[in-house]
């Protein structure tokens, strides 16, 4: 059953849909018309010319399509008769209005496709809904253009659903590949026009990333998704921080402040759930945000550094700077290293001082020892 099934008390909207789905089944049925009056041409040459059947389909067939050859023709008044009826006055009329309406159905694609009313029935797609109000387009390039350089999202299908894009989307989305519905999130029809049920990710941006009111937006489309259970899809966007507990109870994947500058903290929600809140505290300077301690360590293998603060409720060494200042991202867990400096990702309210860093090594150092000991002893 389809969860954005018309319900009672609401205006029908679906007229805006309909002029193609009409098209295509009057195409249709002329054409079993036209198949019907074909067959009843056959059938008069079989009865009133005594043709065979190959004589008859191939007299028929040649006739609609005004051919002639002259190697066969009806002979007989009834037989004559039969094909100016069945033939020149009704067969050839309604190819030429199958032509018609297929020219018309092509347009209406058309127009529907650039004005962002065409229903693409995606699957497994990524549905992004609105569009920043600052800089949307080159925001949504860079987007697509970080995601496709992955390769799990090489192919995967995009459509954005906006009311932005009035006209036409832009040049630069439609040679990305990218295709646009006109609507919003909080209709339900518009949420079925891009198949929001069927969607691999939801992505919904704020409006308007320096105001407020946006979230109220957000929360409404989100409301709307997590009414069939697909908030659990959704990573959204929030202007307020105050507003994050909300979108919150109604199940969001992730809750990310706009970052416009960086739509790749998005794409890290994709790919690699959860590091999008790492990312995101990093430019923002909020909760965890990275700390250079000037610490001098020495010959410690770094997977004992990072377990020392861990422990300590620190935070997480991500870096280190050797004593030639040269910064050292990601290094082995094993090696031994010399530090003049480290760089740990702290959180803001409980961030220790470079007092608590030495500590806390020092006390690991002590604890590497009695294991050790113990260890020797037991040997």
């Amino acid at each position: 059953m389809n969860p954005y099934r018309e319900k009672p008390g609401r205006p029908h909207k679906r007229a805006i849909y309909q002029t193609d789905w009409q098209l295509k089944k009057r195409i249709k049925r002329l054409f079993l018309t036209l198949f019907g009056l074909l067959l009843l041409h056959v059938v008069a040459m079989l009865m009133l010319e005594g043709m065979s059947i190959q004589q008859s389909v191939w007299l028929t067939l040649t006739t609609l399509t005004t051919v002639g050859y002259g190697d066969l023709s009806a002979s007989t008044p009834a037989g004559q008769l039969a094909t100016v009826i069945l033939m020149y006055l009704t067969g050839i009329t309604l190819v030429t209005l199958i032509f018609s309406d297929y020219i018309d159905y092509r347009f209406y694609r058309r127009e529907r496709i650039r004005s962002g009313r065409w229903r693409w029935n995606m699957v497994n797609h990524i549905l992004l809904i609105n569009a920043p109000k600052h800089g949307g387009t080159q925001y949504y390039v860079r987007f697509v253009q970080q995601l496709r350089a992955n390769s799990d999202y090489k192919d995967t299908p995009i459509q954005i659903l906006t009311t932005a894009f009035s006209d036409s989307m832009p040049n630069e989305l439609t040679e990305l590949g990218v295709t646009h519905f006109h609507g919003s999130g909080t209709n339900y029809h518009d949420l079925s026009a891009v198949n929001a049920q069927e969607a691999k990710h939801i992505i919904i941006l704020a409006k308007d990333s320096d105001d407020t009111s946006s979230d109220s937006n957000t929360f409404d489309t989100l409301h709307r998704l997590a009414e069939f259970n697909l908030s659990k899809r959704c990573i959204v966007e929030c202007v307020d921080d105050e507003n994050r507990a909300r979108l919150a109870k109604l199940g969001a994947q992730s809750i990310l402040r706009p970052v416009r500058t960086y739509p790749e903290i998005i794409i890290r929600a994709l790919i690699a759930p959860g590091s999008e809140k790492v990312l995101e505290d990093l430019f923002t300077h909020e909760n965890d945000h990275p700390h250079r301690y000037e610490v001098d360590i020495t010959d410690m293998k770094w997977s004992d550094i990072v377990c020392a603060l861990i422990q300590a409720n620190l935070g997480t060494a991500m870096a280190y700077i050797e004593p030639n200042n040269e910064v050292v991202c990601n290094p082995q867990a094993t090696n031994k290293i010399n530090t003049k400096a480290i760089i740990v990702l702290v959180k803001t309210e409980v961030a220790g001082t470079k007092q608590d860093i030495n500590a806390a090594i020092n006390r690991y150092k002590q604890r590497l020892t009695q294991w050790e000991a113990m260890k020797a002893s037991n040997n």
